[in-house]
Order: structure tokens, then C-alpha cells, then sequence
């Protein structure tokens, strides 16, 4: 189901929008939190629709952090697009992902992004192997990634 919105959807999963707040000590996290920087800051212009589902709100509420828990309820609420698709679709869809062996919050992220045709953004490298190995229908990469093939700067 496509999005009525004019700009290119996107939909990056809790793990890479922590990655702002992580340890930068080393130079994939930096490099990681300065591709999501950026990719942000494209939202911010227009150029990208970020996507937010029940499964963004749920992982946030879990975080212990005060301070991080509300700066991404924050950061989600400025920037954040609701998705907007049949939820039984969505949660037939996540159920056939974990029965092929993705995790439960992994399969929703996924089933919400290919449902919204949006492209997903993770720091994960096994849930993007995954991805590629189960031929997912959408595209699916690390920020860094996803930069490199918008050519963002």
C-alpha cells in the first residue's frame, strides 16, 4: 500500500536511531551516527517521509535511559509520518518472517516497511543478511549504505 506522501518514504528501525546515542569510541558508530545525522537532516528538508509504527513506539517505551527514551518519542513526534496500512496484513506478513526465523520485533519492522514500500534502515548486519538472503521485498541496508546509494552529502 503506497503512502499518499510526495516524498520518498523511508523506515529506520530503533536500532539505528539509538545509534545517536551510543559510544562513539568507535569509528563504525561514528560513521553510523553521522549517516542517521544526515539522513535526518534530510527528513528535516522534505527529501525522505520518516515512517513510525506501533513496534517504534513499543522498543522505544522500553528503553531504561530517561533522557534517550524521550529525546527519540521526541524526535519521532517532530519528524515521524504515522504508517498507515491494513494491520492484519501486516501482522500476517510479520508472522510468515518469524516462521522463516526473524525475530519478532525484526519481522514487524520489516512487514511495516515492505506494506508502506518504504526503504529500511537498521545498524543490524545479521537482520540485514536476512533480509538479503530472504529476498525481502524492499531494500534494506545500514545508513552508511543507504547514503552511498541516495548520495546524500
Amino acid at each position: 500500500m503506497k503512502l499518499p506522501i510526495k516524498n520518498k518514504p523511508i523506515y529506520i528501525d530503533v536500532c539505528a536511531l539509538c545509534r545517536l546515542f551510543d559510544e562513539q569510541n568507535y569509528l563504525r558508530i561514528r560513521l553510523e551516527t553521522e549517516a542517521v545525522n544526515l539522513i535526518l537532516s534530510k527528513v528535516k528538508e522534505g527529501s525522505y517521509g520518516l515512517l513510525v509504527s506501533p513496534v517504534h513506539n513499543k522498543e522505544i517505551e522500553a528503553i531504561s535511559n530517561i533522557f534517550e527514551r524521550i529525546e527519540l518519542q521526541t524526535l519521532l513526534e517532530k519528524l515521524g509520518i504515522p504508517v498507515n496500512v491494513d494491520i492484519s496484513r501486516t501482522r500476517n506478513r510479520a508472522e510468515e518472517l518469524v516462521t522463516i526465523g526473524f525475530g519478532v520485533a525484526d519481522a514487524a519492522h520489516i512487514a511495516f516497511a515492505e506494506l508502506t514500500e518504504a526503504e529500511f534502515i537498521t545498524c543490524d548486519d545479521k537482520l540485514i543478511k536476512k533480509c538479503t538472503n530472504h529476498k525481502i521485498k524492499t531494500w534494506s541496508g545500514n545508513p552508511v549504505a543507504f547514503c552511498e546509494k541516495e548520495n546524500l552529502r
